[in-house]
């Protein structure tokens, strides 16, 4: 288990290292970094003054080696346009993704999983045909159209909820929804394709000619082995929430890091958008990481291949 994991980690840090190497090259080529800290207007003396006061002039490979090392010891630089540690704005921004994306993770799971578990259990049923065309529907459904669609029942015809805003738990509910129908799709199809599978296999026909009940035969020898696909793809589900937040929060007018990541694009704040990149792709490869690690607690087999 030791080398597996030693493994994945050198396997993780090579990733996180690439992530970091693609962001700085791709932000810098896309904008030039004095004039975005000049602005528009700026003259070609002013270019130069910022590029010989920012160090923009030296060559790219050591503005990278600098950016990384700073980045290493948790120096994240300022913000162009807000004149402030990086690290301060994605302190602000980060409690309110962390908390939408939990929250909307813990609701595809809570409705997905027992979904597919009824749908396999019972396929061709109208449980199964109604998870399936809730999945279609899931798929085929923009996420903004479907909270602008709460928006106006739930907020302004019902008056249930409220249609912005961070303040309470309660300005979650919404944006949760909208944000957990995009995994609630993926999740339940891959535990209807799971147990459909596993419930087929002879170590499961044999459980059941043995006489065990049959909540047991499901959940203690079907569901274990439905589950290793099932932890990989809530790791990659869960990672795509937190980056993929940004439509989510401008719809519901949540100052989290998606709609800091829209901002400072229209502002070409080249640090804050490094920073969220970075800060992401760590937060994805870990979540990966420690996916690849439980499955080898549920299937020595994976650590011994």
């Amino acid at each position: 288990m030791l080398a597996y994991t030693l493994q994945r980690l050198g396997i993780a840090l090579i990733v996180v290292i690439a992530v970091s190497a693609l962001t700085f090259a791709f932000t810098n080529l896309a904008v030039d970094p004095a004039r975005a800290v000049a602005g528009e207007g700026a003259t070609d003396q002013d270019l130069a003054r910022i590029r010989a006061e920012y160090g923009f002039d030296r060559p790219p490979v050591t503005q990278y080696l600098d950016w990384l090392g700073s980045t290493a010891t948790g120096n994240l630089g300022n913000s162009i346009r807000q004149r402030r540690p990086v690290v301060d704005v994605l302190a602000e921004a980060f409690p309110v993704t962390i908390t939408l994306s939990c929250a909307a993770m813990t609701l595809a799971l809570l409705i997905a999983v027992p979904l597919g578990i009824v749908a396999a259990v019972r396929p061709n049923s109208w449980i199964d045909r109604f998870s399936q065309g809730l999945a279609v529907i899931g798929m085929a459904m923009p996420t903004f159209w479907f909270g602008l669609l709460m928006i106006m029942l739930f907020g302004i015809r019902l008056r249930w909820l409220p249609i912005s805003g961070d303040a309470t738990l309660v300005h979650f509910v919404m944006p949760a929804i909208a944000l957990a129908y995009y995994s609630i799709p993926i999740v339940m199809r891959l535990t209807r394709a799971g147990m459909i599978d596993v419930l087929a296999t002879d170590y499961i026909r044999t459980a059941r000619a043995k006489g065990l009940l049959p909540g047991k035969v499901l959940f203690k020898h079907a569901l274990r082995n439905a589950m290793l696909p099932l932890v990989s793809v809530t790791a990659v589900q869960f990672g795509h929430l937190l980056a993929g937040s940004v439509v989510v929060e401008t719809v519901f007018a949540l100052h989290g890091v998606g709609f800091l990541a829209w901002q400072s694009i229209t502002q070409a704040d080249l640090p804050i958008i490094q920073a969220i990149v970075l800060v992401l792709a760590l937060i994805y490869v870990v979540l990966v990481l420690l996916a690849d690690l439980l499955n080898a607690v549920l299937d020595p087999r994976i650590r011994l291949g």
